[in-house]
């Protein structure tokens, strides 16, 4: 039963049906572990999301910050951007299966691989947080945003946005707790050794901001006993670096989709269809 770990998908679904022609997926025998952002930016949203939901119970992902802000938008708190493609989920007639379907992935997973240990995730891991803290937070996020009381699922929803707090602490309660857990799992890029958030720079981890560091470059990271499959910063590419496996090969960007099998790490990958004026200008 081999295992692939996916990078961001972003709507490229041409190239999402040829990595699994590539990789020769079988639902009934290989296991799918997507990072996160499945839709937005590429031309496809809704067939990606049609094509991994009738993978069923083969098809794994976590949330990432373009399918919050697919859900945000599809709730009416935050309008299409100039560069969203979201209106083919929008305004599909099955559009209320698809989006059910997305509010109900979890924040953050972890997976036993032969001999190897996984913390799937979109974006990233503080410092002060181990593989149990990922997920005993990230429950609480699911429990709020799997439940059936439709006005508390929408009232998290309208508040989700914003930088802030910046930076994590237990005694966070609320909204403001819950927004933070969410930036953390699928926003994170940069911060500090205690936990202080940036989240306007979107560039080379060589040049972070002051007195910021990439999440994954701290010796005192707590989640240094797993590896974290993540993705959501194409900048970086495929990179794999000590217990971390980052998947965002920036197919949307005219890069490359990537599937990596966990039983011995070997790397599939396709070539963008898209190109990096069209995923700009559009």
């Amino acid at each position: 039963m081999p295992s692939y770990a996916i990078g961001d998908i972003q709507g490229c679904h041409s190239e999402l049906c040829r990595l699994l022609d590539l990789i020769g997926f079988s639902p009934k025998q290989d296991r799918l572990w997507c990072v996160g952002d499945l839709v937005n930016r590429g031309p496809a949203s809704a067939k990606v999301l049609r094509e991994l939901m009738a993978l069923g119970d083969s098809v794994q992902s976590v949330l990432g910050n373009h399918d919050f802000h697919l859900l945000v938008t599809a709730a009416g708190f935050q309008k299409s951007g100039r560069r969203d493609h979201l209106d083919d989920v929008l305004l599909a007639e099955d559009r209320d299966a698809m989006l059910d379907w997305l509010r109900r992935r979890p924040l953050a997973l972890r997976l036993s691989v032969g001999f190897d240990d996984y913390l799937l995730i979109h974006a990233g891991v503080i410092p002060e947080w181990s593989a149990d803290d990922v997920l005993r937070h990230a429950r609480e996020v699911e429990a709020v945003l799997h439940s059936d009381d439709r006005d508390a699922v929408l009232y998290f929803l309208q508040h989700l946005y914003g930088n802030t707090p910046e930076r994590w602490s237990e005694n966070l309660r609320g909204q403001d707790r819950l927004r933070a857990i969410v930036n953390i799992s699928a926003r994170l890029r940069f911060c500090t050794e205690d936990g202080t958030m940036n989240f306007s720079e979107k560039g080379s981890r060589d040049f972070p901001p002051p007195d910021m560091r990439p999440w994954f470059a701290f010796e005192s990271r707590r989640s240094r006993n797993v590896t974290v499959l993540c993705g959501h910063w194409s900048v970086l590419g495929l990179s794999p670096m000590p217990n971390v496996l980052a998947l965002d090969s920036g197919c949307l960007w005219g890069g490359m989709l990537t599937a990596v099998r966990l039983e011995d790490r070997r790397v599939f990958q396709v070539p963008s269809e898209q190109t990096l004026f069209q995923a700009v200008s559009e």
